[in-house]
């Protein structure tokens, strides 16, 4: 349940935030053969001020804080969670630019991984996992300091297999 608001949490989002959707590679190198496992990834981040990250944990009610080095990084990262709180919240309270486009695209990610979610990628609805790969590289063009997506070329030949 989002919270009453103490802050402006589109102008911290404006200059601090971003919409993350990225496809992850992992090695268990602990288990025998160290198999590798893929999976897509939401996550809602902001770099700013402890004070100022514990007000908008506040206001969204879920996520983490952690503090690396000299930064404060607050994160949701829960699937449901951003769907439930994240979501709804930049629903009703509209941002606006390249950040609504990112947020807009974000989202859709979001909803396919939800609704893909615990299911292996051959039982995906038709062309979701195409489509995460689509919205992945063109919300590249809306992304305040874009980087590249590690695994995505793996992603596009795993997506020509199922």
């Amino acid at each position: 349940m989002v919270k009453k608001e103490t802050i402006n949490v589109k102008n911290v989002i404006n200059s601090d935030g971003c919409f993350d959707l990225q496809f992850r590679q992992d090695v268990k190198r602990n288990r025998l053969n160290s198999p590798i496992y893929h999976r897509w990834k939401a996550q809602f981040v902001i770099i700013n001020s402890p004070d100022i990250l514990e007000k908008v944990k506040s206001i969204f009610g879920c996520g983490n804080i952690h503090l690396i080095k000299s930064k404060a990084r607050y994160s949701v990262q829960n699937i449901g969670e951003l769907k439930d709180a994240v979501i709804p919240y930049f629903n009703s309270n509209k941002l606006v630019g390249n950040k609504k486009k990112d947020f807009d695209l974000w989202a859709e990610g979001v909803e396919i991984i939800f609704r893909n979610k615990g299911k292996i990628f051959s039982d995906w609805g038709k062309g979701d996992f195409r489509k995460l790969i689509d919205i992945q590289k063109v919300s590249i063009k809306f992304k305040n300091k874009p980087r590249n997506s590690k695994w995505i070329k793996a992603a596009q030949d795993l997506a020509g297999t199922l």
